[in-house]
């Protein structure tokens, strides 16, 4: 991942350090009461990195990176783990290249794995009711990289731009995509230095995502991209409308300094008061679980792999504070809502009913 000069951070933001207590880091993965912070599963025998995670009824899908190069030049293949909700290994899925990017397509119930987010990218798309799995290749990017996440709005897929050949980035940082046959296409959505406003100080500004990363949609369907190192989330809402519009928000966390800009991956949004995290750190090999007895629906945890730690997210302010602390490299998460009757779907928000057919020409 690039890494880039620290965002400015306005006068408000660093008066709130004086009202906000400084974090306290564990030596080991753990969260203050009421939190309860549990393993959910330990990395298979032979695989390592544990990324991007997905849900589809009660069956929890886990991407392990293995260390693979991120352009998939190594010609090594990543592991795609089925789980049951108690942490047993269901199957395994072999994909090619390295894993980054891994999502349920809410209308189809297919899942969507995103391999080499640094170039040559690929889809596979995973039916997991009988296993099969189906090669999807892209052509030449328009930004000169890869493809990490994406995330379903509506009947469309969109997926992040990453790792862009130009500085400043000429290209597209979000697109949205079609099957054609076995080949993916693209239509830029978000160019790489569109106009956006500043949350923080309210300020027009021109973005430069040097590295779009990890997408959700927030609670009101709007898109969510992490720019990893660039250290800030980009919503955008009325993707690719002649309406859409781009905030930016910088992302810190306190020390007794004042604030500190910090680089993250995943962000999750809570949907129900009953529930629990799922998140994975690539350096500790486990995918934990994060659990409370109510949640405040609306409440955005994000994996702040610059930390490293787990924390909530300020989305007025950028501050992320801190909630599972001694981890080592914190990345996939999402969040899984338990008062869903057995056998629903735990979707992102704005679930749709587009078939199979939407996504293809």
């Amino acid at each position: 991942m690039k890494k880039l000069t620290l965002p400015f951070l306005s006068s408000a933001t660093l008066a709130l350090s004086f009202a906000v207590a400084t974090p306290v880091f564990a030596q080991g993965p753990a969260a203050p009461a009421p939190y309860q912070l549990t393993v959910f599963a330990k990395a298979p025998a032979g695989l390592s990195a544990p990324d991007s995670i997905a849900v589809l009824k009660d069956h929890v899908f886990v991407g392990y990176g293995d260390g693979h190069l991120p352009d998939g030049s190594d010609g090594l293949n990543s592991q795609v783990v089925e789980y049951k909700m108690d942490g047993t290994v269901v199957f395994t899925y072999t994909v090619p290249g390295h894993n980054d990017g891994l999502k349920v397509d809410p209308s189809t119930h297919l899942l969507w794995a995103v391999q080499n987010e640094d170039a040559n990218a690929n889809i596979v798309i995973i039916n997991p009711e009988n296993h099969q799995q189906k090669l999807y290749t892209f052509g030449p990017t328009l930004h000169g990289g890869g493809y990490d996440d994406l995330v379903f709005r509506g009947c469309k897929v969109y997926a992040s731009a990453s790792n862009p050949a130009n500085n400043p980035n000429s290209g597209p940082a979000i697109v949205s995509l079609r099957l054609v046959g076995s080949t993916v296409e693209i239509e830029p959505v978000l160019a790489g230095e569109a106009t956006a406003t500043d949350i923080p100080t309210d300020a027009t500004i021109q973005l430069n995502l040097q590295d779009p990363d990890s997408m959700t949609l927030d609670p009101l369907g709007n898109i969510v991209l992490d720019s990893q190192g660039d250290q800030e989330l980009i919503i955008v809402s009325h993707p690719g409308e002649s309406m859409q519009r781009a905030l930016r928000l910088p992302l810190s966390y306190l020390t007794p300094g004042g604030p500190m800009p910090v680089e993250t991956d995943d962000t999750a949004f809570i949907t129900s008061t009953e529930g629990f995290l799922l998140f994975a750190d690539k350096g500790l090999n486990t995918v934990y679980t994060l659990s409370k007895k109510a949640f405040v629906p609306g409440t955005a945890f994000t994996a702040a792999d610059g930390g490293p730690f787990v924390g909530t997210l300020d989305l007025t302010t950028g501050i992320v504070t801190p909630i599972v602390t001694g981890l080592v490299g914190p990345g996939g998460m999402v969040f899984v809502d338990s008062s869903k009757h057995a056998g629903d779907d735990h979707r992102e928000p704005q679930g749709n009913s587009c078939g199979d057919d939407d996504r293809r020409d």
